[in-house]
C-alpha cells in the first residue's frame, strides 16, 4: 500500500460542539463537517438537505435558446441533435430527443465515432448533415470550440444552437450561434455537467411551451448518471441533482435502465454513486470507447423490454471486451515507464502505442495517474498521426499544460482534470519534454505525494453501525465531496488473512482494548504496517449489504507505523458521545 501524507484541517473544539448540539449529530459528523468548512449550522444543515436550485432566469442565454428551438419544434424543422460518445455525451442527447419527442418535433440524433470522426462536431459531419436535410443542429457535450464548424453549418443554411459545458477556446472565440452554457451564461452553479446543461434547456423548452418543467423529473436519473460518470464537482446544485436523480434511477420506469442494472447486478433499491461509477457507466461508455455509442443511446430511448435487455447484453460484453483491452495496453505502458528509469522519474508522462485502442488509453492514464501520481498522457498511433487521452492530479492543470505544449499539437481540447488531443507522430517526443518541462515547473515535491486529508479522528468505541448509517447522510460521494476519511491513532492489525485471490486482505483492527472487522482493497496483504505493530490508519465507514444482511464494515484507506508527529495531530480531538451498537468485538 503507497504511503501518503496525512493532512488534518484544522477544527475548533466549540464550533464541534455547537454543530452537534444545533444539528442533533455525532461529535464525529460535526468533525467532518467542521473540517470540510461547513462549521455554520445553517450552512451545514444547507448541505446535508441537498436541495440547493437555481431559477431558469438566472441561466444567460438560456431562454432565447429554448424559444428558438420551440419554433423549429412547431414548424416542423428537422432538428437534429449532435452528442457525444461517452456517458454524459449519451445522456445529454437522450434527454434532448426524448423532450423534443413530447412535444412532436421532427428529431434525429447524431452520435460520432470515437475513432473515425473524433471529438466533437467536425465539417465532414456538418455537410452530410446538410445533404441529410437537417435545419436546426443542436450540439450537447460539445460545439464550444467549434466556431469553423458552425460557420460552415450556417453557411449551409442550418440553424444552430450550442449546447455544453466545456473550456471555450484558449484565444476566446465562440460559436457564432446561440450558445447555453453555464460559465458564459453566468449560472450559478459553473460546474454542471452537459446533462444537466440539457436538463435546464429542455426546462426551458417546457417553459416557453406554457408547460410545467417538473414534467422531466422522469429524466433525473440520466442527469445523475452523467453527474457521476462525468465526475463533475458533487455540491451546490450538482449533489442536488445527483441525489434526486437517485431517487429517480432506483424507481426509473426506463426498460434501458432496467435491463443495465439487472446484467451489472444492481439492486435498484439499493443503487448509490458507486453502481454508477464502478457499473452503469463503464458499460454505457463501453459502447462508444470500442464500437459505436448508438447502442447505448438506443438503450436510453426505447421503451421495448427485449430489445433493452438485448442491448444490455451487447454493452456487458462490451465491457468485458473493454476491461481486457485496457490490461493489456496497462501492461505495455507499465513496462514504457519502466524503461524511463528511477532514481529521477519525470514529472508528467506522456507515452504512446501502435496498436492502443484510442477509446480506452483514458481509462489506462487515469489508471497510472493514479498509482504514479504524475500527469499522464496515452497516445494511439495510427501512421503519421495519433490520438492521445489524458489525465491529471490534484494541483496540476492539464489542459493549461497542453496549452503551453500547443506547438507540437495538432489539436486538443478538455479540462483541468482531463483532455483529448492530436498530435503527429513525429513530435511525439518533443511533446513528452515540454508538458514534463512544464510539470516540473508548476508541481512541489509535495505535490507528487498522495495526500490523506483526515475528516475525523475517532475513537474505537464510537465506530458502529449507527455511525455508518449517520455519515452516509452526506453522500452522494464523489469530486468536492470525496469519502469520509477516519483517523484511528493507535490501531494495531492482527489477524491478516488475503481474500479474492490475494488481491485482498480483510483483518482485525485492535484499538483501546476492542477489536474491529476491517478489509483492504487492491493491496493484497500488504498493508502499511506489519501485524502487532503500532499504526495510525484511516478508514472508510460503510453499511456493507451481504446475502440479505446488514453491518458495518471498515475499509482501510492507508497506515503508517506509529508515532505519527504530534504536530499533524492536534486540533480537534472526537471527545463526545460516543454511538451506540459499536462495531466492536469484546477482548
Amino acid at each position: 500500500m503507497a504511503r501518503a501524507r496525512f493532512e488534518i484541517p484544522n477544527c475548533d473544539a466549540r464550533d464541534v460542539a455547537h454543530l452537534s448540539e444545533r444539528l442533533g449529530v455525532s461529535t464525529v459528523l460535526a468533525q467532518v463537517l467542521s473540517r470540510r468548512g461547513l462549521a455554520d449550522p445553517e450552512r451545514a444543515r444547507a448541505f446535508l438537505a441537498a436541495d440547493q436550485t437555481h431559477d431558469l432566469d438566472a441561466f444567460g442565454g438560456l431562454q432565447s435558446a429554448a424559444q428558438r428551438i420551440l419554433e423549429h419544434s412547431q414548424s416542423a424543422t428537422r432538428i437534429t441533435v449532435h452528442g457525444d460518445y461517452d456517458v454524459d455525451g449519451v445522456c445529454s442527447t437522450a434527454i434532448l430527443v426524448r423532450a423534443l419527442r413530447r412535444i412532436g418535433a421532427s428529431v434525429d440524433w447524431h452520435l460520432p465515432d470515437r475513432t473515425s470522426d473524433g471529438y466533437g462536431l467536425s465539417l465532414p459531419t456538418v455537410q452530410r448533415l446538410a445533404e441529410h436535410g437537417t435545419g436546426l443542429l443542436i450540439t450537447v457535450d460539445c460545439g464550444i470550440t467549434a466556431v469553423e464548424e458552425v460557420a460552415a453549418a450556417r453557411a449551409l443554411g442550418m440553424d444552430v444552437i450550442v449546447s455544453d459545458h466545456h473550456a471555450p477556446r484558449p484565444d476566446g472565440k465562440l460559436p457564432d450561434a446561440p450558445t447555453v452554457h453555464p460559465v458564459i451564461g453566468g449560472y450559478p452553479c459553473r460546474e454542471l455537467c452537459a446533462a444537466a446543461v440539457a436538463y435546464k434547456l429542455v426546462q426551458g423548452i417546457w417553459r416557453a411551451a406554457g408547460r410545467d418543467p417538473r414534467e422531466l423529473d422522469d429524466d433525473l436519473d440520466l442527469v445523475a448518471l452523467a453527474t457521476i460518470a462525468d465526475v463533475v464537482v458533487l455540491q451546490g446544485e450538482n449533489r442536488a441533482l445527483a441525489r434526486r436523480g437517485l431517487r429517480a434511477l432506483a424507481g426509473t420506469a426506463k426498460p434501458g435502465l432496467r435491463a443495465l442494472m439487472a446484467v451489472a447486478r444492481i439492486d435498484p433499491s439499493r443503487v448509490n454513486e458507486r453502481a454508477v461509477g464502478f457499473a452503469l457507466g463503464p458499460r454505457i461508455n463501453a459502447a462508444g470507447r470500442l464500437h459505436r455509442a448508438d447502442g447505448a443511446l438506443e438503450l436510453l430511448l426505447t421503451e421495448d423490454t427485449a430489445r433493452a435487455a438485448q442491448i444490455a447484453r451487447e454493452l456487458d460484453r462490451a465491457n468485458s471486451e473493454r476491461r481486457h483491452t485496457e490490461q493489456a495496453i496497462r501492461f505495455q505502458a507499465e513496462a514504457q515507464l519502466g524503461a524511463l528509469g528511477e532514481p529521477a522519474p519525470r514529472s508528467a508522462y506522456v507515452l504512446a502505442g501502435e496498436q492502443w485502442h484510442p477509446g480506452v488509453i483514458g481509462i489506462v492514464a487515469s489508471r497510472l495517474a493514479e498509482r504514479h501520481r504524475r500527469p499522464v498522457v496515452l497516445i494511439a498511433l495510427d501512421g503519421e498521426r495519433g490520438r492521445g487521452s489524458g489525465r491529471s492530479i490534484e494541483g496540476f492543470d492539464l489542459l493549461a499544460g497542453l496549452t503551453a505544449c500547443s506547438e507540437h499539437l495538432l489539436r486538443y481540447g478538455g479540462h483541468s482534470a482531463a483532455a483529448g488531443l492530436e498530435v503527429e507522430s513525429s513530435r511525439v517526443q518533443a511533446l513528452a519534454d515540454a508538458l514534463d518541462a512544464h510539470a516540473s515547473r508548476v508541481l512541489s515535491p509535495d505535490d507528487l505525494i498522495e495526500v490523506e486529508r483526515v475528516d475525523a479522528i475517532v475513537t474505537a468505541r464510537e465506530i458502529g453501525m449507527e455511525l455508518a448509517e449517520e455519515l452516509s447522510t452526506l453522500a452522494p460521494f464523489g469530486r468536492g465531496n470525496p469519502v469520509v476519511s477516519l483517523m484511528v491513532r493507535d490501531a494495531v492489525f492482527a489477524d491478516v488473512r488475503p481474500m479474492g485471490e490475494g488481491r485482498h486482505a480483510r483483518f482485525t483492527v485492535r484499538s483501546q482494548d476492542v477489536h474491529a472487522r476491517a478489509v483492504a482493497f487492491g493491496s493484497g496483504i500488504a498493508l502499511g504496517v506489519g501485524e502487532g505493530e503500532p499504526a495510525v490508519a484511516t478508514f472508510t465507514l460503510e453499511v456493507n449489504e451481504w446475502n440479505g444482511i446488514s453491518e458495518p464494515r471498515l475499509v482501510l484507506r492507508h497506515a503508517q507505523p506509529a508515532p505519527v508527529e504530534e504536530a499533524t495531530i492536534d486540533s480537534c480531538p472526537s471527545a463526545g458521545r460516543a454511538l451506540s451498537t459499536p462495531l466492536l468485538l469484546p477482548t
